[in-house]
């Protein structure tokens, strides 16, 4: 029995040490392996001439937008117009039963040519002497007042008829067909959309640099990658107490409309002056919450082997894909443009540009 517990003592003690020494063989193994050199594109820092802009954002508003209200009470009889139809100044929208009015409007077309007669009557009668100039004046008093009882009773069956009060794309209906309505109820909104305002605000420090007829350009979340152009049309005399910024309102054209009411907008105002500025595409900046940092290739002259080091930049403003480099970098100075989460700092790398990422297109201008 002993002996047969000390044979199984050194066969499992075998195994294990066995089993133990190829664990710590193979650990060692793979820590002292080395991993491929990952592959990455690059690109260089620099220099360029930024055309000077005055950034801001906005809100697109319509020349005229108004929310067509009723003016007077009773039920809806007809309408005239679809959710979303464009309408010319005049064009009726909708009536309003208004059957009672225009049959005062007939009593009172019925006193009108009464009134008329009577009128002619005296004053053929007091050219004869037969009347006085009292009588003559009485009737003529009761003609303008039936005259004027006809255009009251006009204005209030037009005011049972509502109409578009400009050119414009109509909103959603909001009444119904028979549906009693009362002074002052949305019938629909109307919005015109040709030509267009866009009011944005800039600082205070700015407002000696804008002047009325300058360019600004402007982009919207709504139709990413498109640009609209217009002119700034007036700046407000005001600077706002609590924000110190001032009030800029441009006009563009919006032919294809495009832009409508209500949108954001993100506007910049062209102006003469440019500067120079170090540049990196976007693609190259890793952001984390103790900063911005690249990757800075450098070649060794001696083997032509890259090493990747990281090193913190401070950027500056963004245009398109390029982002300004206000620290931290030198003209000419190679970064990795993709690929940065493979590097890790101080390790080599593989330059490869032959399959280099295309670059985001510019937006597409449109003002025509």
């Amino acid at each position: 029995m002993v002996l047969m517990l000390l044979g199984c003592l050194v066969l499992f003690g075998g195994i294990f040490a066995y089993k133990f020494i190829a664990q710590r063989m193979v650990n060692q193994f793979l820590d002292n392996m080395r991993l491929p050199a990952p592959t990455v594109t690059s690109a260089k820092a620099q220099v360029q001439n930024w055309p000077e802009d005055l950034s801001g954002v906005g809100t697109v508003r319509a020349v005229n937008g108004v929310e067509v209200t009723t003016e007077a009470e009773g039920v809806v009889s007809a309408i005239h117009f679809k959710s979303g139809q464009y309408v010319h100044k005049g064009d009726l929208l909708v009536e309003i039963f208004a059957e009672p009015e225009k049959a005062q409007l007939q009593v009172l077309d019925a006193e009108l040519r009464l009134a008329r007669r009577n009128y002619a009557r005296i004053k053929t009668l007091t050219a004869r002497g037969v009347t006085t100039e009292a009588e003559l004046d009485s009737a003529r008093s009761t003609l303008d007042q039936v005259v004027a009882n006809i255009e009251v009773q006009r204005a209030r069956v037009d005011q049972r008829r509502v109409l578009a009060p400009f050119n414009g794309v109509l909103g959603i209906r909001r009444i119904d067909l028979g549906q009693n309505v009362s002074p002052g109820d949305a019938v629909v909104t109307l919005q015109q959309l040709t030509p267009i305002f866009v009011d944005f605000s800039l600082p205070e420090q700015k407002y000696s640099l804008v002047k009325e007829g300058m360019p600004i350009s402007l982009t919207t979340d709504a139709f990413p990658g498109k640009t609209y152009l217009g002119r700034i049309t007036a700046v407000d005399p005001r600077v706002d107490r609590a924000s110190r910024n001032f009030l800029i309102q441009a006009t563009l054209e919006n032919p294809k409309k495009h832009l409508r009411p209500g949108m954001f907008a993100q506007v910049s105002v062209k102006i003469e002056a440019s500067r120079r500025v170090l540049s990196v595409p976007r693609t190259a900046l890793l952001f984390a919450p103790y900063g911005v940092s690249v990757f800075v290739l450098e070649t060794d002259a001696s083997d032509n082997s890259v090493t990747a080091n990281k090193r913190f930049v401070k950027t500056g403003e963004e245009r398109g894909d390029l982002v300004e480099i206000v620290e931290g970098l030198l003209q000419g100075d190679e970064v990795a443009s993709s690929g940065l989460l493979k590097l890790r700092n101080g390790e080599a790398a593989v330059i490869n540009n032959e399959n280099k990422p295309p670059e985001d297109p510019s937006p597409t201008p449109e003002n025509s």
